[in-house]
């Protein structure tokens, strides 16, 4: 495994966090961190850890192959230290995250690795106006999507600000930029593909905000966005895009918490081969607590993304998941949890595919019982099942994975 010193002074870290935290005072605006869930406070430097250990147990589709194929099965955990930081310096927030998943396969040491995580930003809360700029490092081994199967190693960059200012006692108005940069490695290869040929890319992105607050927990926001993207070595994805969304957001202390977006995205490709995508896209992350006991969460994603194939160069996903946990009695738990998601592809004008606008279909259902312990961690047992339904026969594969975990809750 590559990149082992970071990994473990992030588990260092949040092991030596935990041992030691403490509350501490109210929240003074969104975007700061809640000091009701911040566990460490040493002077103006805040911190939250985090530490999970995951998917312990079996996987019994290692590679997400078909049963033609022979599946492989292989003993797997995943170790998953984070750490939030805030440092208060006079009116503003210099923020961070460093996250860490370590993967670890008893048998298979090719699908092993770790992926890393670093944030940095400033925020500024002035009375009137609030600025944040902020960047992002990733280097990840891990399956980019639920298209691509290989683990494949690549390295992303992001970097974005924004500025708001407010005109009126409840309305804002803002601007925001982005660049992120896509580099897979040389070496990461899929279905006979380089994916550093085929997705290496960047992306700017600027647009413009209008937002609402509708009530203290309650926000309302308009985004017109204009964002291109521009790829390394094939040109023929490139593309230009304009997306306006409309967003409600929930405080983490409201009845409903997360967000929902509805948008129309006009996806313009440059290459006069292919058909340009213009509809309904979507983003939602919500959960409601009913009498303190009973956990709804809903999930959605509808939008854009691209393919391996370059004959095949991007497919529309609408995803759905869903899920509710039930406290029984004391610190016992149950969940259960299903969800759905369909790729539908596009076809380049005269490319040779074997199947014209196929759509795979993505399956998963499954559950788990937890107990909750005094110190502020879960340990659960898990049962889910994940299958791809598609024409193609080498697309399709089912798995079973059964395991346990120990999740540390802030």
């Amino acid at each position: 495994m590559t990149r082992t010193s970071p990994a473990f002074l992030s588990v260092a870290l949040a092991a030596i966090i935990l041992l030691h935290g403490a509350p501490a005072a109210a929240q003074t605006g969104i975007g700061e961190p809640d000091p009701a869930k911040v566990r460490i406070r040493m002077g103006p430097l805040w911190l939250n850890p985090g530490i999970a250990l995951s998917n312990i147990g079996v996987d019994n589709n290692v590679f997400n192959e078909p049963d033609s194929e022979n599946p492989k099965s292989d003993f797997t955990f995943t170790v998953q230290p984070a750490t939030d930081l805030w440092l208060h310096t006079g009116p503003t927030w210099v923020t961070g995250r460093i996250q860490e998943d370590l993967v670890w396969f008893q048998t298979y040491a090719s699908e092993r690795g770790v992926n890393a995580t670093y944030s940095v930003g400033w925020l500024v809360p002035l009375t009137r106006i609030r600025f944040n700029v902020g960047a992002t490092r990733r280097n990840r081994r891990d399956r980019p999507g639920f298209e691509i199967d290989a683990r494949s190693q690549r390295f992303e960059t992001e970097y974005n600000g924004a500025v708001e200012v407010r005109t009126l006692s409840k309305t804002y108005f803002g601007v925001t930029a982005s660049r992120q940069r896509v580099d897979f490695d040389k070496d990461a290869i899929f279905l006979n593909r380089n994916l550093q040929f085929e997705l290496n890319r960047e992306t700017t992105s600027a647009g413009v905000t209008a937002r609402y607050q509708l009530t203290p927990l309650t926000g309302l926001t308009f985004a017109a966005t204009r964002s291109e993207d521009r790829f390394e070595f094939s040109s023929l994805r490139d593309s230009n895009s304009t997306a306006a969304t409309l967003s409600l957001n929930f405080d983490p202390l409201a009845l409903i918490r997360g967000s929902l977006t509805i948008g129309y995205r006009d996806f313009e490709p440059l290459s006069p081969g292919l058909s340009a995508f213009k509809g309904m896209t979507a983003a939602a992350n919500l959960s409601y607590v009913l009498f303190g006991a009973t956990k709804f969460g809903v999930g959605v994603n509808r939008d854009v993304q691209y393919s391996y194939d370059v004959n095949q160069p991007y497919y529309l996903e609408t995803a759905v998941t869903g899920s509710i946990a039930q406290q029984l009695f004391g610190p016992i738990d149950v969940v259960a949890r299903a969800g759905v998601d369909n790729l539908a592809y596009r076809d380049r004008v005269g490319a040779d595919v074997q199947l014209s606008n196929r759509v795979d279909r993505g399956h998963s259902f499954g559950g788990g019982v937890g107990y909750h312990t005094s110190g502020g961690f879960r340990i659960g047992f898990d049962v889910d099942h994940l299958n791809r339904v598609s024409d193609i026969s080498s697309r399709q594969f089912d798995d079973l994975r059964i395991g346990s975990s120990v999740t540390y809750v802030c």
